[in-house]
């Protein structure tokens, strides 16, 4: 991958400020069009209701991804990030290579471990122990790229098991699998073994950023892996700059992460009315770090 690239969130919630029109929805008349004129990507969450206010509307990710996919054909699509526990493996493997194959090889699928155990609970879902999860999450990523290479994929792992799981087509090419989540005993170290992309948050720091980004790096090493074949993702939650002085200190913060190692940019800008405000992030902030 050459080059800084920048992903845009699109909120799945929709909160009073947008008459509760979920934003996945809200921004798609007039910000979207212009967001995919100058970002590489669109970015949903993976939950099932609001953190401040439970009752908000609030979309299903993968069905408004797909929706987004078929509506923008010049952007890469994502999860920010899928909730293993949610889906079976091998449908989530399944569902990976369909949008794949329809969006021509735009889909970057994005999961982790999971995190949220009140909405675990609530619709239903076991909710283990973070080893667990974790290992679960590692047994998954193997399972699904046997999906995507192998004609009769068999797969018998402590957690989950597939025979003969027939699923053409095959997505070509294959989708990068970006793994978040920042635990340096077990998560980091899958990321090393088995991940194409990572993504944490800015909230942390560069020092910590840093110092995660070398556990990775050395994990990928003692399994014969490029480490410089992971690319480093950040998600950064902040307002859209409404002047020339913040898009530059955007443009100074920026640099230094993209000095550090990051490759991609994910960023959450929230509630966004004004279409001009993503024009002045494209040329402000955008073509200057491009």
């Amino acid at each position: 991958m050459s080059g800084l690239q920048f992903g845009w969130i699109v909120p799945a919630v929709g909160p009073p400020e947008s008459n509760f029109v979920p934003l996945v929805i809200y921004q798609q008349e007039q910000i979207l069009p212009v967001v995919t004129k100058h970002f590489d990507s669109l970015w949903v969450c993976d939950h099932f209701y609001g953190f401040t206010r439970r009752s908000d509307p609030f979309v299903e990710g993968w069905t408004a991804l797909t929706w987004l996919a078929a509506k923008y054909p010049n952007v890469q699509v994502a999860h920010h990030v899928l909730g293993l526990g949610y889906r079976n493996p091998a449908l989530t493997g399944k569902m990976a290579a369909t949008l794949q194959t329809m969006s021509n090889g735009r889909f970057i699928l994005g999961i982790g471990a999971g995190w949220r155990e009140e909405e675990y609970l609530a619709y239903g879902y076991d909710f283990p122990r973070p080893a667990v999860r974790i290992a679960q999450l590692e047994e998954a990523v193997q399972l699904m790229r046997l999906m995507w290479t192998e004609e009769t994929p068999t797969f018998k792992g402590k957690y989950f098991q597939i025979a003969a799981a027939y699923a053409p087509p095959h997505p070509v090419p294959v989708p990068p699998i970006l793994i978040g989540g920042s635990g340096e005993q077990l998560m980091l170290p899958l990321v090393g073994r088995q991940a194409d992309m990572w993504n944490t948050s800015t909230g942390r720091g560069l020092e910590t950023f840093r110092h995660k980004r070398d556990i990775i790096h050395r994990s990928a090493e003692a399994v014969g892996r490029d480490p410089a074949k992971i690319t480093l993702t950040v998600t950064r939650e902040a307002p859209l700059p409404t002047t020339s002085d913040e898009s530059a200190a955007w443009v100074s913060e920026l640099q230094q992460w993209a000095d550090a190692g990051v490759q991609y940019f994910i960023l959450d800008f929230g509630h966004v009315t004004a279409p001009e405000l993503v024009e002045r992030f494209a040329e402000e902030v955008l073509a200057p770090l491009r």
